[in-house]
């Protein structure tokens, strides 16, 4: 897939987003780049062949005090090329790119790793409980989404 391909649909994620939670992302840059560095997964202490989807960096909406401004953006980071290697299909790169940035603007607003992970188990929950009984999971999806590091 092309970056501008890519990039397109991160944008199309983007104006996905509720209005609600679109309205309150101010200061915040929205990248793509192809995979995270060798020295990032480290400083992440991440593990070949673990690699990160995403990535938020910046001070979260809940740690700002009245007097927080002339800040640079905080900046979410979709990679690339790890979520093509992950996903089989386009459709599966749409949902990963949306998984991945709904995963990474949670941090921005304030929620903790086990707080998103609650909601995207509640999510696949009601994913699988959706699905007609004649549908196949997709292998190694039996319990939802692999393990996919979106910090």
């Amino acid at each position: 897939m092309t970056r501008e391909t890519f990039e397109r649909l991160v944008r199309e994620a983007i104006d996905s987003i509720p209005s609600r939670f679109r309205k309150r992302m101010t200061n915040v840059a929205v990248v793509v780049e192809d995979e995270p560095s060798p020295a990032m997964l480290r400083e992440m202490e991440i593990e070949p062949p673990d690699t990160l989807f995403g990535l938020y960096q910046g001070t979260p909406l809940t740690q700002r005090s009245w007097d927080f401004g002339n800040a640079l953006p905080d900046r979410i980071t979709i990679y690339q090329r790890p979520i093509e290697e992950e996903c089989r299909t386009d459709d599966e790169i749409v949902a990963t790119i949306g998984e991945t940035l709904i995963h990474e603007l949670g941090h921005y607003f304030g929620m903790s790793e086990e707080h998103i992970q609650e909601i995207e188990d509640r999510y696949w929950a009601r994913f699988w409980q959706d699905r007609p009984d004649d549908e196949e999971p997709i292998q190694g999806d039996e319990d939802g989404p692999g393990e996919r590091n979106t910090t």
